[in-house]
């Protein structure tokens, strides 16, 4: 049995434009590997309304589980609740449960819950409040999307919260071998081995060391056996 699907989508234009770097894919692809959930695709997105709504309806709809991470801070520009509202035809305004945990926040450690601040709590209708641990304002789900923040220690924290709920398969297992060879002399043999072992992904990452060409080829699959009879089959393959 297939291990579900999962895409993500990350949203901001620090994003494409280079000022930040995006560590949460890195980190989701982990955690997700580990969990037996197939992380297949990674968009990015600008801050723009429509382009936003666009990937969330397709992506919603080709994969099991869809993670976003960035816009849902309090500035004029996060507009990732609206937009997550939007493709799903949900209301959307402040909401009691999310605004009681951001006020009794800010009451706690002195500071006005103000205007800006209560955009946090805007949250749509139906959606199932994501617990955030680190700085309280909450990511939510909304059908088989996952709305965090894009402030890495706060997306890691949310992720957290979620995996427990989520049902997964088989881990992700690998193993590498290391052929001091070009990838052209090693395509050959690769390419009958990936037809012998068809259930299993083969991967070749060519590097270049003192002036000789390797490659690491990295076999993944869910049966640790079949990755041992694969990863001995190209061992003797270059022996």
């Amino acid at each position: 049995m297939a291990n579900p699907t999962a895409a993500m989508l990350v949203i901001g234009d620090e994003i494409l434009s280079g000022r930040t770097r995006d560590a949460n894919m890195y980190f989701l692809a982990g955690e997700l590997t580990k969990h037996g959930i197939d992380l297949t695709e990674v968009r990015v997105v600008s801050d723009n309304a429509p382009a936003i709504v666009a990937a969330v309806k397709q992506l919603s709809d080709a994969y099991e589980h869809v993670f976003t991470s960035g816009g849902i801070g309090p500035t004029h520009d996060d507009i990732t609740a609206d937009c997550i509202a939007e493709a799903f035809g949900k209301h959307i305004d402040v909401r009691a449960d999310a605004a009681a945990l951001l006020q009794a926040h800010y009451d706690n450690s002195g500071q006005e819950f103000n205007d800006a601040r209560k955009r946090m709590a805007r949250i749509p209708d139906d959606a199932t409040l994501i617990d955030n641990p680190v700085s309280v304002a909450p990511g939510f789900r909304l059908e088989n999307v996952y709305v965090m923040a894009g402030v890495p220690s706060v997306f890691q924290a949310m992720v957290a919260s979620v995996l427990p709920t989520l049902i997964g398969g088989a881990p992700l297992l690998s193993q590498t071998l290391r052929i001091e060879r070009g990838e052209g002399d090693i395509a050959g043999p690769l390419a009958g081995l990936a037809e012998e072992f068809s259930d299993l992904s083969i991967g070749s990452y060519p590097y270049q060391r003192n002036g000789a060409y390797g490659s690491n080829i990295v076999i993944r699959g869910t049966d640790g056996a079949r990755i041992d009879a694969a990863i001995t089959k190209l061992s003797g393959l270059f022996s």
